[in-house]
């Protein structure tokens, strides 16, 4: 089952593009680009999922998106980006 999650990009001058997910504290990316940190979101996200689910932690479900641009730390965030993910190698169980 795939999950799509919301990550606030963050754009600061002279730095990357770094991506966060509130729904998933820890998981954060970046990327010279906007692409490229979008495709860097997507395996962060991956491997995230994938590291919980080995774990046997609980993958919180995806926010909705005025609970993300809610978050504490989208104030500075410059944009927001849906990113879908399927760990490649474990089932993945969603908590609601």
């Amino acid at each position: 089952m795939a999950c799509t999650y919301m990550g606030l990009v963050h754009k600061e001058i002279d730095s990357d593009y770094g991506v966060s997910f509130p729904d998933l504290p820890g998981c954060i990316t970046a990327g010279r680009t906007l692409e490229e940190a979008r495709e860097m979101a997507a395996e962060a996200l991956a491997l995230h999922l994938e590291g919980l689910a080995e774990d046997g932690d609980a993958i919180p479900a995806p926010s909705s998106a005025d609970a993300i641009l809610s978050h504490p730390d989208a104030g500075d965030a410059m944009a927001l980006i849906v990113v879908e993910a399927l760990p490649a190698r474990t089932a993945v169980a969603v908590s609601a």
